[in-house]
């Protein structure tokens, strides 16, 4: 399928080169023109400096920027080069509502928009094991889906257009408690002076059993938090996901609460830390 990617990050890089190595024809674009030239070197496919050129007689446009301006901003460009039909996939994490927003938009050029954010970080990224939740059009999402399979181990459609961004926020609330859970657990075994690599073997077998755990436990032993997804990102879902409880009536409590402590990581100095990094305000 001819396709554009639409944003060269730690996640959108590797993902666009899934689907060269797919087979697929893929053009490029990033605001920083360097990376996308260097991605098209090194993949075989074609990068553009300007949006428009990119998405041009392009079936599918396949986005990964920031936050929910950036997506407004980029679909707002793409939709006059596209011809009816192309659908546009949002892998970026945004609000329900600007995933509304953009697939209204969408429909009045005669094209559709897909909100499918994706978990499993930059790792899942790269090795083509990303989780993709998705919200849109039935007809639409299966004429993408073996596309987008070319980087995912799950995908799985919600609902509606917004119910993948509904379900990303579901995620981001059951990481931010896995985290902070680890966290303290941690934080126990060493003030109770316990080996922490056995406590690890001995409680990772059972209930307490989680990707957090089993991933993070040991880095955070060693206070390394320069890899991962980075605090501030963190804080954008949460912020995301605590204002869509506040119009559905959801109670995040742990979540808000949680949401804080990431607020004192980040006076830390702890911006660009992996989220494990819960870890370090209990000893600092």
């Amino acid at each position: 399928m001819k396709t554009a990617f639409i944003g060269l990050g730690v996640m959108g890089y590797p993902m666009a080169g899934h689907l060269k190595a797919a087979g697929h024809e893929v053009s490029v674009f990033n605001r920083s023109p360097d990376k996308a030239r260097r991605w098209a070197v090194e993949h075989g496919g074609a990068a553009f400096e300007t949006i428009e050129d990119a998405v041009a007689g392009c079936e599918l446009v396949v986005l990964c920027v920031g936050n929910d301006d950036d997506v407004r901003g980029v679909v707002a460009r793409a939709l006059p080069a596209l011809s009816k039909g192309a659908v546009i996939v949002d892998h970026t994490t945004t609000s329900a509502t600007v995933a509304r927003e953009m697939a209204a938009l969408a429909a009045q050029s005669g094209c559709f928009f897909i909100d499918a954010p994706v978990s499993g970080g930059q790792a899942g990224a790269v090795n083509g094991q990303l989780t993709i939740m998705a919200g849109g059009d039935a007809a639409a999402f299966a004429r993408i889906e073996p596309v987008i399979n070319a980087y995912a181990k799950a995908i799985r459609r919600m609902g509606e257009v917004g119910t993948g961004q509904l379900t990303k926020m579901c995620n981001q609330i059951a990481i931010a408690g896995l985290v902070q859970g680890v966290a303290e657990a941690l934080h126990f075994a060493k003030r109770a002076g316990l080996p922490t690599d056995d406590v690890l073997a001995a409680i990772s077998k059972g209930a307490a059993q989680s990707w957090q755990m089993e991933n993070r436990w040991a880095t955070m032993a060693q206070g390394k938090f320069d890899f991962g997804f980075a605090v501030d990102w963190m804080r954008k879902d949460l912020g995301i996901a605590l204002e869509e409880a506040g119009r559905n009536g959801a109670k995040l409590e742990s979540t808000a609460m949680i949401d804080q402590f990431y607020a004192e990581v980040q006076a830390m100095g702890g911006h660009r830390w992996d989220t494990s990094s819960l870890v370090a305000r209990l000893e600092k």
